[in-house]
């Protein structure tokens, strides 16, 4: 594989000594697909450029780290979704409202996690751990009042467990629909295990290191969870942004209707998303596809 495509797929094969005509053909698609895959996530205005993989990190390559991150698809469906619970939260909700331009800016919010995810998942240590370590001093400095009078601060041991649990959890969901649908009860609990360690340098506390923990979790938490004009406003603006390519509206769309209707029914309910069982075959059919052809465009090494 391409290396500056690396941090983008999970899937390396090895250099065909002869290529297929039918690779030589399909290889400009390849190539347009994975170019803008890699747009969507690195700013070449800033300098940005995709995260190498160095078997250095955290983690490694048999880690399921490594393979739930590494699928475009089932990550951006994961991250829609992720956003979602995370802002049924007043204080993430606060904190977003308060100390974000995400009205301006919510690509940039959303390439910036990814950024995030990819450093600390594939990066060398140094990087992962720069990363880190430049996440908590932003949260060391947001903090504020909720409507109500209480006050909030985004380091807060329990929140970032909220963030965290949140994450890892629609990630992990969004992998087993549209990559993985076996994936073994082992593997799923070895992926919160692994990303516990990213979540306790961020100063997260509780942690779940199991599926079954993270659900614990989210469930204690619920209680705390409310929806107000402010958390529809967000959600409106996640789920009806249209900037970037026309082109790729399609695309977006799809990726927006696979995230809701990862959600838990509950939290659906919460934001007043519908999802409309006749829709979910198409819905599930079409994201599925999204997939396979990003992993397809990532398959062949460039030449």
């Amino acid at each position: 594989m391409c290396e500056r495509f690396a941090s983008m797929s999970h899937t390396v094969r090895p250099p065909l000594i002869r290529e297929p005509l039918s690779d030589r053909l399909a290889r400009p698609v390849r190539r347009a697909i994975a170019d803008r895959v890699v747009r969507m996530f690195n700013d070449p205005q800033k300098g940005e450029r995709p995260v190498v993989r160095r078997p250095d990190g955290l983690f490694g390559p048999g880690s399921a780290a490594w393979r739930v991150h590494g699928d475009v698809a089932g990550m951006l469906v994961g991250g829609v979704s992720g956003l979602l619970l995370q802002m049924l939260h007043p204080a993430v909700l606060a904190g977003v409202w308060d100390h974000s331009n995400f009205r301006a800016d919510m690509h940039g919010r959303l390439r910036r996690t990814a950024r995030f995810i990819a450093a600390t998942t594939y990066g060398d240590r140094e990087e992962a751990q720069a990363a880190i370590d430049r996440v908590r001093r932003i949260h060391a400095r947001v903090a504020g009042v909720l409507p109500d009078g209480r006050p909030y601060r985004a380091d807060e041991p329990g929140l970032l467990a909220w963030v965290h649990v949140t994450e890892t959890t629609s990630f992990l969901n969004g992998w087993v629909r549209y990559g993985e649908p076996g994936m073994a009860a082992a593997d799923r609990d070895r992926y919160f295990a692994e990303m516990a360690v990213v979540g306790e340098r961020l100063g997260a506390d509780p942690l779940p290191r199991s599926e079954s923990e993270a659900r614990a979790l989210i469930r204690s938490m619920r209680a705390k969870l409310r929806v107000d004009d402010r958390t529809r406003e967000v959600a409106r603006l996640l789920l009806s942004r249209e900037g970037g390519n026309p082109a790729a509206r399609p695309f977006r769309a799809l990726v927006l209707q696979a995230g809701v209707d990862l959600l838990p029914g509950w939290a659906r309910r919460m934001h007043g998303l519908a999802s409309p069982l006749p829709a979910r075959p198409l819905v599930r059919t079409g994201t599925r596809g999204v997939a396979r052809t990003i992993r397809w465009a990532f398959e062949t090494p460039c030449r």
